[in-house]
């Protein structure tokens, strides 16, 4: 029974609920600002482009979620999201999925700044903005990739060790979970599962969060090596990483100076170039494209094959040490192309135009365009592209444009870019702070730090520059950066004993 005074209370608590409520985001407003625009943003580019849009790597991610295997040339952890959304049969949740991603890397990054570092909050939102506003953010999340939702896991690693000061074995197992996801999306995550380790060793977290974190990462990890075993005969991960050395390297190696043995190494004779071809300025030459100059095909079998990745590694390895200062300067290139102002065409106009926003020939007259069909070429181990886009969507998969939302973006992502400079700038300036904080070994923004720096240079130092690939060192180099301005770019005053 209800009496008339209970009813009272409950009346008088539902606006107390409300005005807490209210509270908490007047203390956030400028942020709260910042994420409904970029919200809006993001459903301007799902009304502009539907379904989603198309990269190259796009098709492959999708012929695994329908045909699963272990796939040689990447990991297959994006894959498995879009398989765990398949029977949705819909591309427009896939990329709705990725936009929340989006967002929520948005509010780790705030949250983190302001409970764990007290920044104001337009501190805290002008570290999250990048994330919010920037177009190849955007339109990253708009395509079938696996970037989105790597760049909201490496958050997510960074922002759970930062936030425990002292930790539990329950959380360095969280930690582990999500590094594992990480490899298993990108395999450069894996890496970062040392730079993680290294950092909560120098905190001196204790012993049981580390080895729950090594556990909790290595038994899913170890699992998916043993399945790629099973499959393609080798304990990885993948079996590319050869080839992708190979393709670094081939753009400058010389046999005359690797001079490989006629008689014990015939087999990286086929690897060196013709001299009478002329060599592309671009790595990817050398391993995606078709043509004279591409050498890979001479062996006349799948070049995805165990013993040709191996070989096209061993060929690089001898190249780098047989050319050390042409590797140095084809690495020094590319990460001095990071940090331009602007963005040219870089490494070809077919992959630099797949990171735009499209518009044209679309207006009040012609609302509606046919954008991207989807190639008919053949999948790895599966169907033909177009076959297994019609598969998972159960209707039309190609892109259209919508006007007047599409012309919005186009428009937008003229201007509303993160320049490289300014990428550059955040990691000068959160490495000024941790030199200056050596007492304390960098101080809590040497993890993001590092993250973001290698994030940069492992592309870099192992495959080839792509504007795609700086997307996700941009949120936590802006991490570093805020922590690092927080606490100031002067050393920690010593505590005078009382």
């Amino acid at each position: 029974m209800v009496t008339v005074a209970d009813q009272a209370h409950a009346d008088a608590a539902a606006p107390g609920r409300g005005a807490r409520l209210l509270g908490f985001l007047r203390r956030r407003r400028l942020f709260v600002i910042a994420l409904t625009l970029g919200a809006a943003l993001r459903v301007i580019t799902m009304l502009g482009y539907r379904p989603a849009m198309w990269f190259n790597d796009s098709y492959e991610y999708v012929s695994v979620a329908l045909h699963l295997r272990p796939h040689p040339i990447r990991p297959d952890g994006y894959s498995f999201w879009l398989l765990a959304l398949k029977p949705f049969h819909s591309f427009a949740l896939v990329v709705f999925t990725q936009h929340v991603m989006g967002l929520a890397t948005a509010v780790l990054i705030y949250a983190l700044l302001r409970r764990k570092f007290g920044l104001p909050d337009w501190g805290g939102t002008l570290a999250a903005a990048p994330v919010l506003f920037d177009a190849y953010q955007i339109q990253l999340e708009q395509l079938i990739m696996s970037d989105t939702m790597f760049t909201l896991l490496i958050v997510a690693v960074i922002t759970l060790v930062l936030w425990h000061r002292t930790m539990s074995w329950k959380v360095g197992a969280a930690i582990g979970l999500l590094m594992a996801l990480t490899a298993l999306t990108r395999s450069i995550g894996l890496p970062i599962l040392a730079v993680v380790a290294v950092y909560m060793l120098i905190k001196r977290v204790g012993w049981k969060p580390i080895l729950a974190m090594v556990t909790a990462c290595a038994v899913p990890v170890i699992a998916y090596m043993g399945w790629f075993s099973a499959a393609n005969g080798q304990f990885a991960l993948t079996q590319s990483d050869g080839l992708i050395m190979y393709m670094r390297t081939a753009k400058f190696a010389d046999c005359k100076k690797i001079k490989p043995d006629l008689q014990r190494e015939q087999d990286l004779i086929p690897l060196c170039n013709n001299p009478s071809i002329a060599r592309s300025p671009f790595s990817q030459l050398y391993l995606w494209w078709k043509g004279e100059g591409e050498v890979l095909h001479r062996w006349g079998a799948d070049k995805w094959d165990r013993s040709i990745n191996d070989t096209a590694g061993r060929f690089a390895r001898r190249a780098i040490l047989a050319q050390p200062g042409d590797y140095l300067s084809a690495v020094t290139g590319d990460l001095l192309r990071s940090f331009r102002w602007d963005r040219p065409v870089f490494p070809d106009a077919l992959t630099w135009n797949q990171y735009q926003f499209d518009a044209r020939g679309v207006s009040a007259r012609d609302p509606v365009r046919l954008l991207k069909s989807p190639p008919s070429w053949p999948s790895y181990a599966g169907g033909t592209v177009d076959r297994d886009m019609v598969a998972y969507e159960q209707g039309r998969a190609s892109t259209r444009v919508y006007w007047p939302w599409a012309t919005i973006m186009e428009r937008y992502q003229r201007f509303a870019y993160l320049p490289g400079l300014v990428l550059g700038i955040a990691l000068l300036v959160s490495a000024a702070g941790i030199v200056a904080r050596w007492r304390e070994l960098g101080g809590p923004a040497l993890l993001p730090w590092v993250a973001a720096a290698a994030l940069v240079v492992a592309p870099a130092a192992t495959a080839e520059f792509d504007y795609r690939y700086l997307l996700p060192a941009m949120p936590v180099a802006f991490l570093a950066a805020a922590i690092t301005l927080r606490r100031g770019l002067r050393p920690a005053r010593e505590k005078k004993e009382s």
